[in-house]
């Protein structure tokens, strides 16, 4: 349904993460290698980065296709950022809130990106949508899936929940009210990424400094020095870094660790 990206690295122009690639997200949108549901990600795309001493990101979204807009291409090509997440998107249904549907989703330091759908939408979801404060649910930025999927992480963020302990319970809410659904999410502070491989592809790729390992929620791993931790829909390139990531899966990765724990499917 769409195609997303975070990186955690140095400072470096967003064009060579999103454009400079030979598959880089630019062309994902309209000729995606692994993308098991949709052909085209024309329905919008957004770009989120970190600038340094602020933790608050900074967006640049559109209801349109990323290869129509040259005003990305010079944005891409000046603007530099050491943690980003973008995406482009194909809307599972057609509706009215062009720009506003279009991913990251952004509150306080927090950038996040739904590739999926939640199945039986909307009905399937308005137990889970009865669970938050009316002050939120009515606070949504667009009436589509990924938005209530942001609401329900950000409840559990504005709670105290880490990044990854955020996605994993959405996850296994969102699953048991709606069998089926595909939930990859994608989650950012600008210090750390989680993301989540639920009905579709996710890889990572890690450069030298970096440390990777599989993982259970009570084991850690320690990085050693600083490093680049790239976590895709699927990779820009065909070097033999990448890493696919195990369906069913959380991840949790800084520049200098990545850590993969086994989700649960929920119970009946």
């Amino acid at each position: 349904m769409c195609r997303h990206i975070a990186c955690l690295g140095p400072s470096e122009p967003l064009g060579e993460v999103l454009v400079r690639p030979r598959h880089a997200l630019v062309r994902q949108s309209w000729e995606p290698r692994r993308q098991r549901h949709g052909t085209v990600n024309a329905d919008g795309f957004g770009v989120g980065w970190y600038a340094d001493d602020d933790p608050v990101p900074a967006r640049y979204r559109r209801a349109g296709p990323i290869w129509a807009d040259l005003s990305f291409a010079d944005l891409a090509r000046v603007v530099r950022s050491g943690a980003v997440l973008a995406a482009v998107r194909d809307a599972t249904e057609a509706g009215a809130d062009g720009e506003a549907a279009a991913a990251p989703f952004a509150a306080g330091p927090w950038l996040f990106s739904h590739n999926g759908a939640l199945t039986g939408w909307p009905v399937s979801a308005a137990p889970l949508a009865a669970t938050l404060p009316p002050a939120e649910l009515l606070g949504m930025a667009a009436r589509c899936d990924s938005a209530l999927i942001w609401a329900l992480v950000l409840h559990r963020l504005r709670e105290g929940d880490p990044l990854g302990q955020a996605l994993a319970d959405s996850v296994t809410d969102l699953a048991a009210a709606a069998p089926g659904s595909r939930l990859n999410l994608l989650l950012t502070d600008g210090t750390a990424i989680a993301a989540t491989a639920w009905g579709d592809t996710l890889w990572y790729l890690t450069e030298p400094g970096t440390t990777a390992s599989t993982a259970s929620t009570t084991t850690g791993s320690t990085g050693a020095g600083a490093g680049r931790t790239v976590v895709a829909s699927e990779p820009y390139d065909d070097g033999p870094g990448w890493r696919e990531v195990p369906d069913r899966t959380l991840l949790v990765a800084t520049r200098t660790d990545v850590q993969l724990t086994p989700l649960k499917e929920p119970t009946a």
